[in-house]
């Protein structure tokens, strides 16, 4: 090969090669140049906003060489989907240049997520002799923020947040040389012309070393919000109890668990247990928070993650937090927001709503253009499942099985995300938070004019949840009420794990979660889903329980705890939790609302029952965020528990019935023999795990179908998650589970997009 590459005498031909998939601000075009001129090929290289084009004038050898070498080793970051070449005239050039971009309104291009700083930047950072010594906001085309600080395609410094930077001499001539690490890196700055940071209280705080500052205020029990990529952190010694306690009383985070950064993984491995999967996880480049194992030896506080088994960790990612943690520094790193809102981006937001957070803000002036908060994943049976995708992920597509038309889907309520989507590139966006205020509403609806911006995707076609109540579906109806289709909560599930890994036979789906709005204006949750994308039905569903006062049942599971005993005909025994919990008067009223349905609505919610459970077995009685009693309840089971509770299975001619009573009364008589909650947690979610086998074989003799599809925030309950799917296998089924987006309502959005064509 190399022979006939190089013979001089070969006929000369010139190609154009179009590269789609991530390959703007990620070194691709330096790449590109460095081969083309290795391989003595003239031509040009740009991009514009479809990706990367590419011409190529040399022997034909050396071209087919060229894409040989260029697909097997592209710049570490980059992502190709596809190479496509037609042949030119030749030009007689001579030279391989780097033209200046091009842009085209019509064109869709990928964007790159923000990733963490990489190892080269890291040893000059460190490097007393290198310019940017310590310098907190060195990058290079391999490293560094991209979609955060892009305002537009195609990415180039005018459509970025750095575009009020004036690079120096040096950082230009790095900036405009081919053969250089920083060559068209967007964010390229040094301490002469790039951002720089400081400390704020109620003005700014003279110090000479800012890095040094802000140590010692966490050193001595401060909290400090602190400015990073996609938005602020508020932070504190993780070692420190006064210092989480003031800052639980601060946000008014009575339980909730605290993510923490430490410092390296030497550091993590002193305060958790590490699988191996675990670790890859900690040290990728995205930087996820990961859930593990607290390790007996931690030294962390107990207010960190209280009722807890894991807790959330990550590694720092950012120049400015390696500066900031030195080794054995382990810090509590929470998004810097009240309970509902989206996390603070700007140094006038941080001024106005976190000076009552912390005590010190620690500001730069490289501005944020869009929020992007930490990804949260947790390992499952030895594969990723995504908790919260996010930074690091987004805004990077999900591969559609079939084509959609140019189509907005707005998800649900809480965890909210959205997805747009044209042809099979789905692009999902980054967490928002929970659509239950003003301020959500509005970062939702600013993040969905950055990314029709971004990806020149406006939408045909708009979909919505099924309920009416629900803050996006009222916007997409105010927004798009023409084009707007609605789709129910327990489809969209199933349909998201189908379309994440390109599946579109027929499934048997389970999508077990707290709340979605039914056909039947009931609310479900525990739901037996069958059928393709292009017709989904209900085929089976969890008995049925009063929410009893609404909302009021969620927030306290004790009175979801009397609503199933009295379902399963269970009196209410002094010796219970729940009974003993609430006071006379209130189970007075209860009864009665049990009795007339007042003010109540039936539901099917598996994620109720687990709320029930906890309740009964004196787990948790009353919640201060969504899902604690389920979480506490996992934390707290005995894998190895013996004698597990059997669910009914009920068969009619409508809908297979998974019966709740029996376990329900088997509970409460553990509860009252004096079984330990540990041994009851066990015991219920082996249950649950064999009651999904018996469903899907039952369901599988009726309608031959050998694919299981698991969906639903409860199957991020990874006990109940690994023991379904082992089961499920044991007996002959092909079982999908959440691997690219989330299992609860921050994957719904992608669900709407698949059923999209059904419509």
């Amino acid at each position: 090969m190399a022979s006939q590459v190089n013979d001089e005498t070969a006929p000369v031909t010139r190609q154009r090669l179009r590269v789609t998939g991530v390959v703007q601000g990620v070194g691709f075009r330096p790449t590109v140049y460095q081969l083309a001129t290795s391989l003595d090929l003239a031509g040009c290289v740009g991009n514009d906003s479809a990706g990367v084009f590419i011409e190529l004038e040399g022997p034909a050898a050396a071209i087919d060489e060229f894409v040989l070498r260029l697909q097997a080793d592209p710049p570490p970051l980059a992502h190709i989907d596809s190479v496509t070449r037609r042949v030119m005239s030749p030009q007689g050039e001579t030279k391989f240049v780097i033209v200046e971009s091009r842009s085209d309104s019509s064109a869709t291009t990928l964007v790159s997520p923000d990733l963490e700083v990489c190892d080269d930047c890291l040893a000059e950072m460190n490097d007393p002799d290198d310019r940017r010594y310590r310098y907190p906001f060195i990058n290079c085309t391999n490293c560094g923020p991209r979609f955060t600080i892009t305002k537009s395609t195609p990415y180039d410094r005018p459509f970025t947040t750095m575009a009020s930077f004036v690079m120096c001499e040096l950082c230009q001539s790095e900036y405009d040389d081919p053969a250089d690490r920083r060559f068209h890196a967007q964010p390229n700055a040094c301490p002469d012309c790039g951002p720089r940071i400081w400390l704020e209280r109620d003005a700014v705080v003279p110090v000479d070393d800012v890095v040094a500052a802000t140590r010692d205020l966490i050193a001595n029990g401060e909290v400090v919000a602190i400015k990073g990529i996609g938005g602020f952190h508020l932070a504190c010694d993780a070692r420190n109890a006064e210092a989480v306690a003031i800052m639980r009383a601060r946000k008014h985070r009575t339980a909730k668990p605290f993510a923490v950064m430490a410092a390296d993984m030497a550091t993590v491995e002193t305060i958790a247990n590490l699988a191996s999967a675990e670790r890859d996880l900690l040290k990728s480049p995205q930087r996820p928070i990961v859930l593990v194992e607290e390790s007996t030896g931690s030294d962390l506080v107990a207010g960190i993650a209280p009722g807890n088994s894991r807790i959330g960790v990550m590694l720092p990612y950012t120049p400015l937090h390696h500066l900031l943690l030195e080794p054995g520094d382990v810090w509590v790193m929470t998004s810097a927001n009240y309970a509902s809102e989206p996390i603070v981006k700007s140094n006038r937001e941080a001024r106005a709503k976190l000076s009552e957070l912390a005590d010190t803000l620690l500001l730069h002036d490289r501005s944020i253009h869009v929020h992007c908060d930490d990804s949260v994943v947790r390992i499952a049976a030895g594969e990723e499942l995504p908790i919260r995708r996010s930074r690091g992920f987004a805004p990077f597509p999900v591969r559609l099985a079939r084509s959609v038309p140019p189509t907005l889907a707005v998800g649900g309520e809480l965890k909210a995300t959205f997805c747009l989507a044209d042809g099979t590139n789905a692009f999902m966006s980054q967490h928002i938070g929970d659509m239950e205020n003003l301020e959500t509403l509005d970062a939702f609806t600013a993040a969905v004019a950055h990314m029709v911006e971004l990806f020149r995707i406006e939408p045909e076609t708009v979909v919505a949840d099924l309920h009416p109540r629900y803050l996006s579906t009222r916007w997409a109806q105010e927004h798009y009420s023409d084009r707007l289709i609605l789709v129910q909560h327990h489809h969209a599930h199933i349909a998201s794990v189908m379309a994440e890994h390109g599946h579109t036979d027929p499934v048997i789906g389970f999508s077990f979660d707290g709340t979605g709005y039914g056909d039947d204006g009931t609310i479900w949750g525990g739901e037996v889903i069958v059928g393709d994308l292009d017709d989904l039905h209900r085929a089976g569903r969890l008995g049925t329980a009063l929410l009893v006062g609404g909302d009021a049942a969620v927030k306290r599971p004790y009175r979801m705890a009397l609503s199933h005993l009295w379902a399963a005909g269970i009196g209410w025994d002094e010796r219970l939790p729940p009974v003993t919990h609430s006071s006379e008067e209130e189970r007075r009223i209860i009864r009665q609302q049990l009795e007339t349905g007042l003010n109540s609505v039936e539901t099917t919610s598996m994620g109720r029952l687990f709320d029930a459970v906890a309740s009964i077995a004196g787990v948790c009685q009353e919640i201060s965020y969504e899902g604690q009693a389920a979480i506490e309840l996992e934390a707290l089971g005995t894998a190895d528990a013996e004698g597990r509770y059997r669910f009914d299975l009920i068969s009619d001619d409508e809908a297979l019935i998974i019966d709740p009573g029996a376990v329900v009364a088997a509970v409460a008589g553990d509860v009252a023999a004096g079984v330990p909650a540990s041994v009851i947690s066990g015991r219920f979610h082996a249950a649950v795990a064999a009651v999904i086998v018996a469903a899907a074989e039952h369901l599988r003799r009726r309608y031959h179908i050998g694919t299981v599809a698991l969906s639903g925030g409860v199957f991020q309950n990874v006990t109940l998650l690994e023991s379904a799917k082992k089961g499920l296998e044991e007996v002959g089924f092909a079982v999908l589970t959440h691997r690219l987006v989330p299992p609860n309502d921050g994957g719904l959005a992608l669900g709407q997009i698949a059923l999209v064509g059904r419509r």
